[in-house]
């Protein structure tokens, strides 16, 4: 379980995010939707204790994520921008994670499998495509068998098969017990994916709900995004 409880913070006299409230509940997928600059990326970080909140807490079974014991066992993440040394291979970037986190050196083998990077995984990391990076982020995320995961665009830069592949993955995973919590631009590929949605805009969550309550009246989830937060198709190129 994931619970985001009255989450502000603020950069000086800059405003990120305000009372921000959230749940993940395990056996779903939850999508977390907003335009840029709406504060996915900061609410994700303070959920993940890399920014502390001015105010209200982020808690993953109860706790706060620096006092799990072990985290990488709990919680798989993914952050757009966070990536692996260009010139490590991609299995020793794994084998880092593994040995400072103690995780079974079996494991490597089985996630390379799982994202479809085993023939890749002994070249350097700036060889690798987008796609192939987004693969290697998928892999670190899933080392430590975590029940939670939270993904910031999961998908981006896979081909179709890849992003069919992840989707089928993430319910899969959901449908297993436990948690997922993912941000994405891909609101077709988002419809067919999640369970429920959370909607943020200018720091603020608008609205959540299961996927059929969020998008009832509107034409699908694309359509209820753009009226719910005030854009249109188009707006802010």
């Amino acid at each position: 379980m994931i619970e985001i409880q009255g989450v502000t913070k603020r950069y000086g006299p800059r405003t990120a995010v305000e009372d921000v409230s959230l749940t993940a509940a395990p056996g779903r997928v939850t999508g977390f939707l907003g335009p840029n600059g709406a504060g996915k990326s900061t609410t994700l970080r303070v959920l993940l204790g890399l920014d502390r909140p001015t105010a209200g807490r982020a808690l993953v079974d109860g706790v706060p994520y620096r006092d799990l014991r072990r985290p990488l066992r709990t919680v798989g993440a993914m952050l757009d921008g966070a990536g692996a040394v260009p010139e490590r291979r991609g299995v020793d970037h794994l084998r880092w994670i593994a040995q400072t986190h103690r995780i079974p050196a079996r494991r490597i083998e089985e996630v390379l499998d799982v994202v479809g990077l085993t023939d890749a995984a002994r070249a350097r990391v700036r060889t690798y495509s987008l796609g192939m990076r987004q693969r290697l982020g998928l892999a670190a995320a899933l080392l430590g068998e975590p029940r939670v995961l939270v993904l910031d665009e999961p998908v981006n830069g896979l081909d179709p098969e890849g992003i069919r592949t992840v989707r089928t993955f993430l319910r899969d995973y959901a449908a297993q017990g436990n948690t997922v919590l993912l941000s994405s631009h891909l609101m077709g590929e988002t419809a067919q994916t999640v369970d429920d949605v959370v909607v943020i805009d200018r720091g603020r969550v608008v609205t959540s709900g299961p996927l059929e309550e969020v998008t009832a009246g509107h034409a699908g989830l694309e359509d209820a995004f753009f009226a719910l937060t005030g854009t249109a198709p188009g707006q802010g190129w």
